[in-house]
């Protein structure tokens, strides 16, 4: 079997098919065992373990799950890969490709008609750049019943996602995924273990789900809301922010409700924790008419 876990064998796969990587779907095939080996050692497989993959690519990633897990769902979007698929997952029936676009898929559905299974499920994924951000958001405000994720996404959308606050990665994007998940950087993948070799360098990021968020707030909509606005103009400090995008507040008004919830209203978004911005939103929420109007 060709070994699609190193640049002869990828070329000389993409060479008998005739494949060219698609730009516009951001694909790069990873072609190193020991990053492969990380991440699947990373998601921590049990031999009960149904795995859902984002992407397989040629199948590399999806091998080594395979061989941990009882079960392999991976969805792909590019159907011209599936006859390359084909032969270099020959010989595990534990393996179902699916030809879809994972922004469009119901996951939970799909692991129930693939695998007759409504519990928990792992996720791993080597996400093209250009759908990293919302496909994370859409797998979170969903609630799909992953219990974990493993994902390989650009370097600086790993540091964004695991920032703390008081640094420039921390955004919005750090906020709601720790709003829904414990996150953490697990390791950087360097732009060279790929064909082609794409023009900046990768991390690997994994996030567990949390039981329940470390927050309680009054709307979910509406804390995203205060977090987007807060975010919206970074130089901006939080007087200034929040009142543009509450403009029914007063600012005088929105000066009293940040200092009631014990936070100065000249400090700036990026150095607010969960709980402050869960403080914010309280107070905002309080002191809007009901019901709330989420744009």
């Amino acid at each position: 079997m060709t070994d699609i876990s190193a640049p002869s064998g990828v070329k000389e796969l993409m060479g008998k098919y005739d494949l060219r990587c698609r730009k516009r779907l951001g694909q790069n095939f990873l072609v190193d065992a020991n990053i492969v080996n990380k991440i699947i050692s990373s998601a921590s497989l049990e031999r009960d373990d149904v795995v859902v993959e984002i992407g397989p690519g040629l199948g590399v990633i999806t091998r080594a799950a395979a061989s941990g897990a009882r079960l392999v769902v991976s969805v792909e979007l590019d159907r011209v890969l599936l006859p390359a698929l084909e032969e270099t997952l020959q010989g595990f029936d534990n393996i179902h490709i699916v030809a879809g676009d994972a922004m469009d898929t119901d996951f939970d559905s799909l692991v129930q008609s693939e695998a007759n299974y409504s519990g928990p499920y792992k996720l791993i994924a080597n996400l093209p750049y250009y759908i990293t951000t919302p496909l994370i958001m859409r797998l979170l405000l969903n609630r799909f019943n992953i219990s974990l994720c493993v994902i390989m996404v650009q370097n600086e959308v790993a540091e964004r996602i695991t920032a703390l606050p008081g640094g420039k990665e921390y955004g919005s994007l750090s906020v709601a995924v720790q709003y829904f998940t414990e996150a953490r950087y697990l390791f950087k993948v360097p732009r060279t273990v790929f064909i082609p070799r794409p023009e900046v360098d990768s991390a690997v990021i994994l996030l567990a789900r949390r039981e329940r968020p470390p927050v309680e707030v009054p709307d979910e909509d509406f804390f995203f809301r205060v977090v987007r606005g807060a975010f919206g103009q970074r130089r901006k400090t939080l007087l200034n922010a929040l009142s543009a995008t509450f403009d029914s507040i007063s600012r005088e008004r929105m000066k009293d409700l940040l200092q009631g919830s014990g936070i100065d209203p000249g400090r700036r978004g990026e150095t607010l924790g969960l709980e402050e911005f869960a403080g914010v939103t309280k107070a905002i929420y309080g002191e809007l008419p009901q019901p709330h109007c989420i744009e």
